[in-house]
């Protein structure tokens, strides 16, 4: 297969990302992270009411000619009780987020007041308008509060509160089937064998998995051997939308996915021109339910009859790297979410580099000066670097950088 740019790959990748179509309704304080299904339409002014934006008094302008004028206080409203009309030459003693009474129309804060027994006197010349919030001022009746296909923050989720929604509608959560492939990989936890290296991989992208809302179904480490990759792949597609794994897909006599892939499915995408992370598959694992055959169904669309397949590089960084740029926006995508790609930051470069062939993606991290320091090592296996870093610098092919340059920065907290 060709060797694709990262461009070209991820133009593939998503244009295979069909979106689920199951919702479910969840409470609002335990929507967040999930992508909203169907658009939120206000049903109600947000505030409802006319009302005072701090303490204060509730005043006429027309009543306060001059500074120093003195007005009775008729009345007193606090936040959640509505008041009387506002009663002419009379000031409301009033509390931040209280109606506003008919009549007044505008509120001086209680530090340009002096109160005086039962009266009150102003001494600042108020403006019309000042200090009130407008009825529907935040959100209007009939509005669209938030577009579906959003992934919902805690901001969001402030918003659905705040026009009384209780649940939101959202696309079900995508099920991904996560596993290893190593002779060589050993669990944390238990005793290192002899050319063994603990399997940080399997933690790593459960740990990402989950923070993009995922069902992980860990399928823990499959033995470098065909048959055993293909009999994981087939039990992995039958109850998964998605089925990922770190390792065994370069061209080692033990790297045994591609073949595994073309036997229980197909492959569509094999290596990209990046760095680093070149040795990653795309393709597709026909589900094969009781009583069928794989030559029943190897002529159907893979659309319903197979679980979508992403294999990436056994180094650490590598598949770091690759599923934050190509599977994150690609598991986005099958959950239902619009925006996918994340926000570039262009930031001053406070180092050199010579550039690579490849698009490169450099672990960096925002100096005190505001601008970007390189890790000194940018090796596929350093995972420290992942750790220490800010975020990714995205560097075209062949662009070698020197101090002073403006790059591409894709901050991490911006991939969460």
């Amino acid at each position: 297969m060709t060797i694709l740019s990262f461009d070209d790959a991820s133009g593939r990748l998503l244009a295979q990302a069909q979106a689920v179509t199951e919702t479910e309704f969840v409470p609002t304080n335990a929507a967040r992270g999930r992508i909203l299904a169907n658009s939120l339409v206000a049903s109600l002014n947000v505030p409802p009411l006319d009302n005072s934006a701090m303490d204060g008094y509730a005043i006429r302008c027309a009543d306060v000619p001059a500074l120093g004028t003195r007005l009775p206080i008729s009345q007193r409203i606090a936040a959640g009780n509505v008041g009387q009309a506002l009663v002419r030459q009379t000031a409301a003693r009033i509390f931040t987020g209280a109606p506003i009474p008919a009549g007044a129309d505008a509120v001086v804060m209680q530090e340009h007041c002096t109160q005086d027994g039962d009266a009150v006197i102003v001494n600042a010349l108020p403006k019309p308008g000042q200090a009130i919030r407008r009825c529907g001022e935040d959100i209007a009746t009939g509005a669209e509060v938030i577009a579906a296909g959003t992934r919902l923050t805690a901001a969001h989720l402030g918003l659905a509160a705040s026009v009384g929604v209780a649940e939101l509608c959202v696309f079900r959560r995508l099920r991904v089937a996560l596993f290893s492939t190593g002779d060589e990989l050993t669990m944390p936890g238990e005793p290192l064998k002899p050319g063994g290296i603990y399997n940080s991989n399997r933690t790593m992208l459960h740990a990402l998995l989950e923070g993009l809302g995922c069902v992980v179904a860990d399928r823990g480490i499959v033995s470098d051997s065909l048959d055993a990759t293909r009999a994981a792949l087939r039990v992995a597609a039958q109850d998964n939308d998605l089925i990922l794994t770190s390792g065994g897909v370069s061209v080692g006599e033990e790297d045994h996915v591609k073949a595994a892939v073309n036997a229980e499915g197909e492959l569509n995408l094999w290596k990209i021109a990046i760095k680093p992370g070149k040795p990653f598959a795309f393709g597709s694992i026909r589900k094969v339910g009781a009583g069928e055959t794989a030559s029943r169904i190897e002529n159907e669309s893979f659309i319903n009859t197979a679980a979508r397949f992403i294999g990436l590089p056994g180094n650490p960084v590598a598949s770091f790297v690759t599923f934050l740029m190509l599977v994150r926006p690609f598991i986005l995508a099958m959950q239902g979410a619009s925006c996918v790609t994340p926000r570039v930051l262009h930031l001053r470069a406070d180092f050199s580099w010579k550039g690579d062939a490849r698009r490169e993606f450099l672990r960096a991290r925002i100096n005190d000066q505001g601008g970007l320091s390189l890790y000194s090592q940018q090796g596929s296996a350093v995972l420290t670097s992942c750790a220490w870093a800010d975020g990714l610098i995205d560097n075209l092919p062949g662009q070698a950088i020197e101090p002073g340059d403006i790059v591409r920065f894709i901050d991490f907290n911006a991939l969460g």
